[in-house]
Order: C-alpha cells, then structure tokens, then sequence
C-alpha cells in the first residue's frame, strides 16, 4: 500500500509589522495563492499596537477616546476578516495561514475548528488546557480568552487568522469591549504559568501543532513577495 505523501506548507517568520503595512502584505500573498503562484503558507508574525475591528463592526466597543488610543501609541484599523474589535501588540504571535481550502475539506467552518484546534494543541506545550466555546470563536481557558480567531476567505483561500496572548499589555484590552463582548476576560501564557515563552519557542510550538492537525509537512522560507 502506496501512502500519499502529505501537502507542503510553507512556514514564514516576518518578525514585527505594522498592521497596515502587513495587511497589503497579505492581500499580494493571497492573490499569489488564488493564482496558483504559491503554495499554502502559514505567516507568523507581531505587531505594534493597535486595535482592528472586522466586518462586524466594533467601533461602538471602543471605551476610550481616539485621543487615549493615540496617547498611548495605539492604531486603530478597518479590516475584511470576520468579528468585532481586538488588539494586537507585541507579546502576540500572530498565525496567518493563507491556505487553499480546496485541499483542506473545502469547508469554512471545519477548518475554523482545526485553525482553534491547533492553538489548544499547541499551549499544551505550556500545560494550558484550553477550549473553544459554541458561538464564540477563539481559545478560552474559563471565562477568559487566550487567543482571538478572526478570519476571511477569498476564493476558498483563507486569510487573517489568530493570535495567540504570549505576554502581551493585558491593560490594552481594558480600552475596549474585546470581540464586542462587555466583561470579557482576556489572559495570556504568561498570566497562566508565570513564565513567557520566548518568541522561538512559541513558534515551534505553534508550528508543531499546526502540522498535526492540518496534516501538512511543514518547509522554510525566508522570502516571499520580497520581505
């Protein structure tokens, strides 16, 4: 018996990038994919601060004044994903799969579920036991979210994706409703354990988990579309 090989996926580390500026970073990338250019590949990345509401809305969740948000170096940027307000910052990994779901189930909402699934799978590398809860996308851990998932796809190619509390401001989600929901609780990796992970670290974690759970066998690229 023959066993097929698994599909590539490429994985690219672009270190920390202005929300804006990764965002045209990402639309060359999925027109590339939907193209038939490039194969699927998962983006890691950082951000500086800022606040990014989806096609839900979620400037009426913003509780402080733009006046506040510049004072305290934080953007606040429109984007195509579903969901409502969240903040990005250092201290986040961000995970961009930019995938052709074609050869991935061919189905949204599956792949949603494997996308949470990957980050459950890889926290426990820290002894995190997370969890997704029905009608609310992303990780929890209890009442408290972990990691925020937010996505679009174009073409059966997907976009955007999650980010994952490594040791970010916690305080930077006081300035909002997160994900449009008064009193949610938000946490990160290094409120649970104590310890941050280092950016290595939580990569490989992630990668790890990523290849598992989407089947894929993970290459390195350094440079894609000149970055």
């Amino acid at each position: 018996m023959v066993r097929e090989t698994p599909p590539t996926c490429a994985v690219m580390d672009i270190g920390r990038l202005a929300y804006r500026e990764y965002l045209e970073f990402q639309d060359g990338l999925v027109q590339k994919r939907v193209a038939g250019e490039i194969g699927d590949v998962l983006v890691l990345a950082e951000h500086d601060p800022v606040l990014t509401y989806g096609r839900d809305g979620g400037l009426d969740q913003v509780l402080v004044p733009r006046a506040t948000l510049e004072a305290e170096g934080i953007g606040l940027e429109p984007t195509d994903r579903g969901g409502n307000i969240t903040y990005h910052g250092p201290g986040q990994l961000m995970v961009y799969p930019i995938l052709d779901l074609r050869g991935h189930g061919q189905d949204i909402h599956l792949y949603l579920r494997r996308l949470e699934e990957a980050i459950i799978l890889a926290v426990r590398h820290w002894g995190i036991d997370g969890s997704i809860r029905q009608g609310l996308p992303g990780v929890w851990v209890g009442p408290a979210k972990l990691a925020a998932v937010g996505i679009a796809v174009t073409k059966w190619v997907t976009s955007h994706g999650s980010a994952l509390n490594l040791d970010p401001d916690l305080a930077h989600f006081s300035l909002i409703n997160p994900c449009g929901l008064p009193g949610a609780g938000v946490t990160s990796v290094k409120a649970l354990t104590g310890r941050a992970p280092g950016r290595a670290e939580a990569m490989e974690a992630v990668v790890a988990a990523f290849s598992a759970v989407f089947g894929v066998k993970i290459a390195r690229k350094r440079k894609i579309l000149g970055i």
